[in-house]
């Protein structure tokens, strides 16, 4: 298995400490799945054609789909998934899923409330439930708590002006675990992040990383809140 096949730490720092927190054993696991996200999201990041995307993020899908019935392919991302994700019981078709959620918000026009919806349900939805799969445990609402982080997610990746705010809102209707469990709290510290964020009016946004937003994942880690 080569490095990239263990599972590199994503580049967001903030999803990367929060992933860090979690059991080492648990590691490569969720590193592998949020590769997955990544690599999704890196398809609308640096598409400039609406219709190359769709084709791009349609060999995503067929690939994940691959892994349920072949070894996978030559590529860190499929590799992870085959050596970390598939043997703690999820299946390609599952994972390829999350597609959907990355489909809905690609092209230039407003986003509607329905592509909104199914982006923050195939997504985040899916993110925070695999997660939770990995890190043993299912709190209520864990797949709200997802969408709300995959749409201040969204909304801190937009440049449309209607875009932010509709996927702020959209956030806000989103209902967080009143606590979260110890095994649970790597996610936590994300979804908590994403209610301090949905807070706020859209031009005020904190940077990622800073003192105090660390600061806030930290208080969570040790309290659950």
């Amino acid at each position: 298995m080569t490095e990239e096949g263990r599972g590199h730490a994503p580049t967001n720092p903030e999803v990367a400490f929060a992933l860090g927190s979690a059991p080492e054993a648990a590691r490569p696991g969720l590193h592998a799945l949020w590769a997955v996200d990544e690599a999704l999201g890196k398809v609308l990041a640096t598409g400039r054609e609406p219709m190359v995307s769709r084709i791009r993020l349609a060999w995503w899908r067929e690939a994940l789909e691959r892994l349920d019935r072949e070894p996978p392919l030559k590529e860190p991302v499929l590799q992870g998934v085959a050596a970390y994700l598939l043997p703690a019981g999820m299946a390609g078709a599952e994972l390829a899923a999350m597609e959907d959620g990355w489909l809905a918000v690609l092209g230039d026009e407003p986003i509607e409330q329905e592509a909104l919806d199914l982006y923050a349900a195939r997504r985040g939805g899916l993110l925070f439930t695999f997660g939770a799969r990995l890190l043993g445990g299912s709190p209520d609402c864990i797949n709200e708590a997802g969408e709300a982080w995959a749409l201040v997610d969204l909304a801190r990746h937009s440049t449309e002006a209607h875009d932010i705010d509709a996927a702020l809102s959209a956030s806000r209707q989103r209902r967080l675990p009143s606590r979260w469990p110890r095994p649970l709290r790597p996610l936590g510290m994300l979804a908590v992040l994403a209610d301090r964020d949905r807070r706020r009016a859209p031009g005020q946004l904190e940077p990622p990383g800073t003192p105090p937003r660390i600061a806030r994942m930290l208080r969570h880690r040790l309290t659950g809140w």
